[in-house]
């Protein structure tokens, strides 16, 4: 059955707020997706994430302070209670989305969307076609080729686990795998995380990460760098993952392993080549409008578009510029100046802005302030020892281009730079709030 719309939305997260928006003014819209409605952010990924998270803090937080009157040294997690408190806030979700669409009026589809033509999607045996098209499918685990990668579970099986297994092992150094080991070392897990490149957590700065890594073993993590993964054997007492490390075969026994090899954006099935939409790696090739550049009816939008870091802000920023283009016709360039991103380790590491090697890459004349923060007070009330910032300033202008900070709260401190940088308000400027005291943010004037 054909249909036509004035916007069909492929995807449920956070961009497809798209749809919403443009129902509102008056299009036709659809929305579709082979999963439950509602998307990775509020399904897989941030959400159920932060409150397991959340609960890791709780049990850090009171061991660490056994030393200095919080006699809490053996709190541990109740895996099962804390899932059920998940699943309570999480399984919602979708009902509420689709509730939500169906009083809007967007026409819902659930089924594998693909292109048959520029502008026709196929669903089933219904025909969609749209006068514009979103691609807003979000990404799925990258797939990896060695033998016995069938065996790894993904990242949203971790976020279901009715049980937390004994001994686990992340394939992969990056935001999965070191959030999850530390909630589940925190649950008691023996956790091992086994990273090709030469450091984990990449896109962080470098010397933080170091901080940050001397913390994780501190809480018995085992880090395994340089380790190239060769395959995933089963036997009778659980899994094994073979690896090289230096020439040297390593092997690493485990109940569960979990695949924290980074993501990829859900495309293949879209049969891409069809509607003339090129793509590479990262997603859609997109313009400054968020329009592919090889079919003017399509746009695409968060993990989905090869454009900007695959963040949740990031695809909450596409929105708007989406909405009024799409409206509108070519009004709002992107703009993802000072993006602010955290990996929920405990205690979080989290940036803002450009890296220095970034910085100079891009030509600008800066001073970093750089120290390790371990001593100061808001570390050390809360028995915490690992935490730093860096903070790069551009000469002549004064303005802050990148901030970088490790610790408690660092994920919250970390959106009073956000600020700064996208505002380009100067560190001068900056170090004149009157901040509460004795807080977190308040010892921003001493960073910038």
């Amino acid at each position: 059955m054909e249909r036509r719309f004035d916007l069909v939305v492929v995807g449920t997260g956070v961009t497809s707020a798209v749809a919403s928006r443009c129902r509102e003014a008056g299009w036709t819209v659809a929305v579709v997706d082979w999963r439950p409605f509602g998307g990775t952010c509020a399904l897989r990924g941030c959400v159920p994430k932060k409150i397991l998270v959340g609960a890791a803090e709780a049990v850090h937080h009171a061991r660490d302070m056994a030393a200095i009157g919080v006699p809490a040294a053996g709190l541990t997690l109740d895996w099962p209670a804390l899932m059920r408190f998940k699943r309570s806030l999480v399984e919602p979700t979708p009902q509420r989305t689709e509730q939500a669409w169906a009083k809007l009026g967007v026409e819902q589809f659930h089924g594998r969307a693909r292109f048959v033509d520029a502008t026709t999607l196929a669903v089933g045996d219904d025909h969609l076609i749209g006068r514009r098209v979103l691609i807003a499918a979000g990404a799925m685990p990258a797939p990896l080729t060695f033998p016995g990668a069938d065996r790894l579970v993904t990242s949203e099986d971790f976020l279901d686990l009715d049980r937390m297994p004994r001994r686990l092992v992340f394939v992969g150094g990056g935001y999965i795998a070191f959030e999850f080991a530390h909630v589940a070392a925190r649950a008691g897990a023996e956790v091992t995380i086994v990273h090709r490149g030469s450091r984990p957590l990449e896109p962080f700065d470098p010397d933080l990460v170091e901080l940050l890594l001397r913390r994780t073993r501190e809480l018995g993590i085992r880090v395994e760098v340089e380790t190239d993964v060769r395959g995933i054997d089963s036997g009778a007492t659980g899994l094994a993952v073979r690896g090289l490390q230096h020439g040297t075969e390593r092997r690493f026994d485990a109940d569960m392993v979990v695949h924290s090899a980074g993501r990829v954006p859900d495309l293949d099935d879209l049969d891409l080549d069809r509607a003339g939409v090129k793509r590479e790696k990262r997603g859609v090739i997109v313009n400054e409008y968020l329009q592919s550049v090889s079919n003017a009816a399509v746009y695409a939008g968060g993990d989905a578009a090869a454009s900007g870091p695959a963040l949740t802000p990031k695809a909450d920023h596409d929105v708007g510029v989406l909405v009024g283009n799409l409206l509108e016709g070519k009004r709002r360039a992107v703009n993802y100046d000072g993006i602010a991103s955290a990996v929920f380790t405990v205690p979080p590491l989290a940036s803002a802005g450009l890296s220095e090697d970034a910085a100079r890459a891009a030509g600008f004349k800066f001073r970093t302030t750089w120290q390790d923060t371990g001593g100061w007070f808001n570390t050390r009330r809360v028995g915490e020892t690992a935490s730093g910032f860096k903070v790069l300033v551009e000469e002549g202008s004064g303005r802050i281009i990148g901030a970088h900070v490790l610790g408690p709260d660092a994920a919250e401190v970390i959106n009073i730079f956000a600020v700064a940088i996208r505002l380009r308000i100067p560190a001068d400027d900056l170090k004149q709030v009157l901040f509460a005291y004795p807080t977190s943010g308040s010892d921003v004037r001493f960073m910038a």
